[in-house]
């Protein structure tokens, strides 16, 4: 794992919404937008853990993300990584609050069914044009 440098944590830890790649079982690409955070160096992401992305994950670590500034979208940032640990119960709400209070403002409003999926950086690319 590598460190998340500045320029890519700043995009990835404010309220832009990003995009997540991970594989299917047949070995194709599965993308869905999503919101993330960052948490102890890795990224963070919230997911019912019966999801799609979720069930991808938990067969294939295998990971990219990118993100494009909401307020300068000619800025964005891309990572590739693995899947590195799942975070279940209270300490799951705590990440996952912190996360909702970047996008709206207040807790997450949907109180059940979620789980943070943790992502270790293995390479992280931020750009503009």
């Amino acid at each position: 794992m590598n460190p998340i440098p500045d320029e890519v944590q700043q995009l990835f830890r404010a309220p832009n919404i990003a995009h997540i790649a991970t594989v299917l079982p047949d070995g194709s690409p599965h993308s869905v937008p999503l919101w993330v955070g960052s948490h102890d160096n890795h990224l963070a992401v919230l997911t019912s853990p019966r999801s799609r992305k979720a069930l991808n994950l938990e067969a294939n670590p295998h990971v990219a993300l990118s993100v494009t500034d909401r307020e300068q979208p000619s800025r964005m940032a891309h990572v590739r990584g693995r899947f590195a640990h799942r975070v279940d119960g209270p300490d799951a709400w705590t990440i996952i609050d912190e996360i909702s209070h970047s996008y709206i403002g207040a807790p997450y409003p949907l109180r059940t069914d979620r789980v943070i999926y943790l992502i270790a950086v293995e390479h992280a690319a931020a750009h503009a044009f």
